[in-house]
């Protein structure tokens, strides 16, 4: 393959792995008792990592989140602008970088089922959640207790949360993934769905 026609497909994976991430974040369920909406766009944030290398992961992110910095209306819900990425649920969005360049670079050379999962489970989770919490907590100025449960609790499955691996914050998003006769309900964050089945299913 010549090194023009190489260079195009992987633009042409970019481009599209974008525009997929652009259609995601119109695709949410809004919790009443949180201001950070469920979205369809983890899943897709996950597919960026698991289809393309670390670099171009990291690019793929930083262009989207500078389309929608522009004013393109690409942030979950049809939203755009720096108040989105500077207000209390940005922190979510600066975080799919890192994730989809970590979850990338550990994903193995080989496809597997478990070990995507794995992968998604240990690090994009946390990652992803760690931002927003972090941000959460910066703009809003309430406390840590309080900013978990307003970031991270409405998005666990309502099997997990009594598990003893949950209680603590740190270790939440981590063991979520793990345990799995969950119980899982339409209405908590997709990506448990999709590494619940991930697991079951490699």
């Amino acid at each position: 393959m010549s090194d023009s026609r190489e260079k195009t497909m992987r633009l042409t994976r970019i481009a599209l792995l974008i525009a997929m991430n652009c259609i995601s974040a119109y695709l949410i369920i809004p919790l009443p008792f949180s201001q950070s909406p469920i979205a369809l766009q983890t899943l897709v944030v996950n597919l960026v990592a698991f289809l393309l290398p670390p670099k171009d992961a990291a690019i793929a992110m930083l262009a989207y989140i500078g389309i929608g910095i522009i004013g393109v209306p690409v942030f979950t819900g049809g939203t755009a602008g720096p108040g989105k990425m500077f207000g209390p649920t940005g922190g979510y969005i600066w975080a799919y970088v890192a994730a989809v360049f970590l979850m990338s670079w550990f994903k193995g050379k080989q496809y597997s089922f478990r070990r995507y999962s794995l992968v998604a489970v240990a690090i994009g989770i946390p990652v992803i959640y760690l931002g927003g919490v972090l941000q959460l907590k910066g703009i809003t100025g309430m406390p840590w207790e309080a900013a978990v449960m307003s970031g991270v609790v409405p998005f666990i499955p309502p099997g997990y949360r009594q598990e003893p691996l949950c209680r603590s914050p740190g270790t939440a998003a981590i063991g979520l993934g793990l345990k799995r006769d969950s119980g899982l309900t339409p209405a908590v964050n997709p990506l448990f769905v999709g590494i619940h089945l991930l697991v079951n299913l490699g």
